[in-house]
Order: structure tokens, then sequence, then C-alpha cells
């Protein structure tokens, strides 16, 4: 087979993998606007079908449970934001820092911050598909958090008194609540700031 009847033949495969992924990210982000308005138990495939412009069995093609379309959903928002905020040389400071950018840049993206405040909420039931996805993420949230609080206590950066984990868990819960108010009350809530202004309260150096 000459170079040139590889390029004829490998045409058609690559314009029609190009095309699902396309249809693929559609569905992602369909998805998450639905789960995120109607939660987990009121989306429907169908309707996200429809919204997406193909059809039921199309969409069961690449996400054959609704189970494995939230999985998806979640885990592309998270690796999105991983590749968006983080970097190889973070520093236990650098990662404070990003939690407060994390919460501005919701303000900008309610679909997905209501996405993760109702599937989280309704993930506390162990019958619940997303159940094990949040259990690991809120212990890797906290793992990660506290090794950058104890980094910033390595430095002397960390107040008296504060601990790394327990500091972890505190900050991680007020992004959750804070979260839940802004969805309530845009205008009245600034999430970033009031972030800011609590982790300030544990570290000397500028956040």
């Amino acid at each position: 087979m000459t170079s040139e009847q590889t390029r004829v033949d490998d045409g058609p495969a690559t314009s029609a993998t190009r095309k699902g992924d396309q249809t693929r990210t559609l569905i992602l982000r369909t998805a998450l606007t639905q789960f995120g308005e109607q939660g987990y138990r009121g989306a429907s495939l169908r309707d996200i079908a429809s919204r997406c412009g193909i059809s039921h069995p199309g969409l069961l093609y690449h996400f054959p449970t609704k189970e494995a379309l939230l999985l998806a959903v979640l885990d592309h928002r998270d690796q999105v934001d991983r590749a968006e905020h983080a970097t190889a040389n973070d520093s236990g400071i650098d990662v404070l820092r990003r939690l407060v950018r994390s919460a501005q840049v919701n303000q900008s993206r309610p679909g997905i911050v209501e996405l993760f405040v109702v599937v989280s909420a309704e993930s506390t039931s162990v019958e619940h598909p997303a159940h094990q996805f949040f259990q690991d993420r809120y212990a890797r949230l906290v793992d990660e958090v506290a090794r950058a609080y104890a980094e910033v206590e390595e430095q002397g950066g960390l107040v008296a008194g504060v601990q790394p984990r327990r500091a972890a868990q505190q900050v991680i819960a007020l992004m959750d609540g804070l979260q839940v108010q802004w969805l309530l009350d845009n205008d009245g809530v600034d999430m970033s700031e009031a972030l800011r202004t609590h982790i300030q309260r544990d570290v000397s150096f500028t956040v």
C-alpha cells in the first residue's frame, strides 16, 4: 500500500472520529446543563438527546447508560478544572490561591456550580451512581488542601493553632456552603472574596 493510499483510507476514519468527538463533547455540555437544572433523577436521556439534535440510540452509542453519562460529565469537568488551574510546581500557598481563583471562575458558570451542588447532595445516598465519585473526590480534595496547609506550616506561614487537616475540611465545607448561597443570591454573595478572607486568617502569606 502506498503512502498516498494510506492517506486516502485514513481520511474517512479520521473524519468520523472527529465528528464522534464533537458529538460526545456536545452531549457532555448539554447533559451538564440538564443535570445542573434538574438533578440526576429529573434529567432525561431522551430530552438530552433531543437538545443535542441526535436520536436517543445515537446518544446511547456514546453513553450506554444514564449513570455512565453522569460520571463522564463529572469527570470531564474535574479534568478541565485541573488543566486550567493546576501546575506541576504549585507550592502550598499556590494551591490555596488556586482555590480562590476557582471560586472566582465559578461565579461565571452557574450551570457547573448548580450541577455539583445538586448532584453532590443527591449522591449522599449509597445507592446513587455518583456516590463513590464524590466520596473519592472529597477525600482527594481534603488530602490535597491539607498538604498545602502543611507545606505553608513548614515555611512558617501558618497562624498558630491552625491544624492543616481540620483547616482543609473547613475550607472545602465553606466552598460548598458558599456555592449554595451564591446560587440563591448571585448579587449578594462573593464566593471568591469570602473564601480569600477565610484563608487569609489562617496564613501569614498574602492570598
